[in-house]
């Protein structure tokens, strides 16, 4: 993994306790879609990428799920099991998902990453599921997202200027997409030429913030927490005047993500 790359993925664990409170779950819809794409049953064993503090696993070992979740950061390790402390069919491994492996006889119905699988060396990634999968096993991905939807919240727009006056605008011909822009993955996983059947399905919610709700979010994404305490400074007074104008003192964020799943190809094996 490149270096920059994983240094901002290591800014996750410092704010372990706040990621939690503050990210978005996903919705039941997804969920119900995933179940009915891998044909999933009560008691089939999941595996899954990156889990952070569980977001994604509470709601998937609720419903009947054995889930292992490798996660590389200590205390992303912690809050995890702490949260998953009532659900013993999962359990949360300390390793990172390159190099760990599953004892010879474990095989998964499903190995899923839910806002991780960026963070996944893309040499190898492909190579790893399909390993750790049963034959006939599914991949499932998702990636929440911020969107904008027609007739959604102009604060975004508005605050364009400020990333820009310190130097985090978004570069050239970027914009914020509506969700039924984002782009499906479906190419990437097909052309690992390691799974086949893919489908995508777009998912996209609402919810409001005051300032300091979004302010604590702001503080759970990387690209956040590597700017310069400056940087931060003035991007988070700016939120705090502009919201503060407001008569309901909230913004209205959109959030989108694609479900993609894709079944493991058995006529076929990974290139050593």
């Amino acid at each position: 993994m490149p270096q920059d790359r994983e240094l901002l993925r290591a800014t996750f664990d410092s704010v372990a306790q706040d990621y939690h409170q503050a990210r978005p779950g996903y919705p039941e819809d997804l969920y119900d879609a995933l179940v009915e794409q891998a044909g999933l049953a009560p008691g089939d064993r999941l595996l899954e990428v990156g889990c952070g503090t569980g977001k994604a696993t509470i709601p998937l070992a609720r419903r009947g799920f054995r889930i292992t979740c490798v996660e590389i950061r200590p205390r992303l390790v912690a809050a995890a099991r702490q949260n998953l402390a009532g659900l013993v069919s999962a359990e949360v491994i300390a390793a990172d998902f390159e190099t760990w492996r599953p004892r010879p006889a474990d095989a998964f119905d499903l190995v899923f990453a839910a806002t991780s699988w960026h963070w996944i060396d893309p040499a190898v990634k492909y190579q790893l599921a399909w390993q750790h999968l049963r034959p006939g096993g599914h991949l499932a991905v998702w990636t929440a997202a911020h969107v904008v939807p027609a007739g959604g919240d102009t604060f975004f727009d508005d605050l364009h200027e400020v990333y820009d006056g310190i130097g985090e605008g978004l570069p050239p011909g970027i914009t914020t997409p509506r969700p039924e822009e984002l782009p499906r993955g479906t190419a990437e996983i097909e052309a690992s030429g390691l799974f086949g059947d893919v489908t995508a399905c777009l998912f996209d919610w609402e919810i409001t913030y005051t300032a300091d709700e979004y302010i604590r979010l702001l503080d759970t994404f990387s690209g956040h927490l590597a700017m310069a305490g400056w940087k931060r400074d003035r991007l988070y007074g700016e939120i705090r005047r502009r919201l503060a104008e407001r008569p309901d003192g909230r913004l209205r964020r959109h959030w989108g993500t694609v479900l993609s799943v894709a079944r493991r190809r058995d006529d076929t094996k990974p290139v050593p």
